[in-house]
């Protein structure tokens, strides 16, 4: 394995440890007030791109909540507890709001294994579809102040890595885990500054944002200037593979 390869295993193990997420989670069961809703949908097998969640027949399995999507690369064998015991072949279609209080420019990354797609106000931003080992896509958006939908699709085809994990950066450019607690409204209504509707436009990304690699973005989510040592019992081993992407015929 070389050094590039050592060095993004060892910031997800950084990562890992900044964010205290010892096991990937989707959501819980438990609803969370301003959170994301996710529901669960069992796919076929062999599903190679995103279901049409409005048209497909799916079978739903159950919804759980998050108020962040912060899985990084890893096995998984765990299933939903509670829900379902599926690892593979499943689907998850996460919805909410969330309030911008600095109207501006905003950049969004979206890593994931396999498919995943992000809507903002109903608006496709990020398309990062297809089975497909860890793969990130950025998108930057111009937003106006106030409360604005989000959704996330993913699916995850065959066993057993996956991740998903949503970042933002503001106009600041400084990177974090989107996190819908970072971007609630004020409590009274009566003192919000942008009562009506809000839109987002699709902006040109800037060429530093769209090279930005999967190791730069975590080692901007840490903090880290560079990585340390890898240990092989790291939980990412073997996740990690050619970015061949596979959309079927």
């Amino acid at each position: 394995m070389g050094h590039r390869a050592l060095g993004f295993l060892a910031a997800i193990a950084a990562l890992s440890g900044v964010l205290g997420q010892d096991s990937p989670t989707f959501g819980t069961t438990v609803v969370v007030p301003g959170g994301l809703r996710g529901s669960i949908y069992f796919i076929p097998q062999n599903t190679a791109v995103l279901p049409d969640f409005g048209r497909d027949d799916l079978e739903r399995a159950g919804e759980i909540w998050t108020d962040s999507l912060n899985i990084l690369p890893r096995h998984w064998t765990s299933g939903f507890p509670g829900l379902t015991e599926r690892f593979e072949w499943f689907a998850l279609d996460y919805s909410g709001r969330f309030w911008i209080e600095k109207p501006g420019r905003y950049t969004f990354a979206l890593l994931s294994d396999d498919g995943s797609r992000l809507y903002l106000d109903d608006v496709p931003a990020i398309d990062n579809d297809c089975q497909h080992p860890p793969d990130l896509r950025i998108a930057a958006v111009k937003l106006e102040g106030g409360v604005h939908t989000i959704r996330v699709s993913y699916f995850q085809g065959p066993r057993d890595c996956i991740s998903l994990l949503l970042a933002i950066a503001g106009p600041d450019g400084m990177w974090r885990v989107f996190n819908t607690r970072d971007f609630t409204p004020p409590s009274n209504p009566e003192t919000w500054n942008y009562p009506g509707a809000s839109s987002v436009t699709i902006v040109p990304t800037t060429p530093e944002e769209a090279s930005l690699s999967i190791d730069r973005l975590i080692r901007r989510l840490t903090g880290s200037g560079r990585s340390e040592k890898h240990s092989s019992k790291s939980k990412t081993r073997g996740c990690l593979y050619d970015p061949v992407r596979f959309c079927g015929k």
